[in-house]
C-alpha cells in the first residue's frame, strides 16, 4: 500500500421499514434474507456469501462486477442485541487490496405498530490514495452511501 495517509468519514441513513422490529431484525440475522437484500448493486454477482450471526460470527460476501473486478465485504460481529442493536466491523476489498475498514452500528426503533425506523451509522477509514484520473475521497463515500441506500431500498422491499 502507498502512503501512510488515511481519510476518515461517517454517514449515517435513516430509514423506516414496514415491519416490527422482530421482522427488520431478522431480515439482517437470517442468512437467506440477507443475501437477497445486501447487494449494492443490481448488475453485480455475488458469488460467494456467508453469515454466521453471533457475537463473534463472521460474514462474508463476493461480488463480481460486470467488468470483472471481485468486491469483498468481509466483517466480525462484536455486539448483538436481539430486535435493538447490531454493531460489527468490516474490511472491503477490491481485487484483493483492501481499500477500507469500517465500523457500524445498526439501531431499531418502534415507530408505530408494525414500522421500524432503523439508524445505519458507518464510521470509515479508507486506506487507498485518491488516485490520479481524479477519483476523490467525496466520490469514494458517495459511492458507498449510494450502495447503502440501494441496499436498504432493496430491504424495504422485503416487506412488501
Amino acid at each position: 500500500m502507498k502512503g501512510t495517509q488515511v481519510r476518515n468519514s461517517t454517514f449515517t441513513i435513516e430509514r423506516i421499514l414496514p415491519a416490527s422490529k422482530e421482522r427488520a431484525f431478522a431480515a439482517w440475522s437470517n442468512p437467506e434474507a440477507k443475501r437477497r437484500w445486501f447487494a449494492c448493486h443490481d448488475e453485480w454477482k455475488t458469488v460467494e456469501f456467508g453469515l454466521d450471526f453471533q457475537v463473534g460470527g463472521k460474514e462474508t460476501n463476493l461480488v463480481l462486477t460486470p467488468s470483472g473486478s471481485r468486491h469483498v465485504f468481509d466483517a466480525t460481529y462484536y455486539d448483538i442485541i436481539p430486535n435493538e442493536r447490531i454493531v460489527y466491523a468490516f474490511g472491503m476489498y477490491v481485487n484483493d487490496i483492501r481499500i477500507s475498514v469500517s465500523l457500524v452500528t445498526v439501531l431499531f426503533e418502534s415507530e408505530i405498530i408494525g414500522r421500524t425506523k432503523m439508524i445505519f451509522t458507518e464510521q470509515i477509514v479508507l486506506l487507498q490514495e485518491p488516485t490520479t484520473d481524479g477519483y476523490s475521497t467525496e466520490e469514494e463515500i458517495r459511492g458507498r452511501v449510494e450502495g447503502t441506500n440501494a441496499a436498504f431500498d432493496r430491504l424495504v422491499k422485503e416487506f412488501t
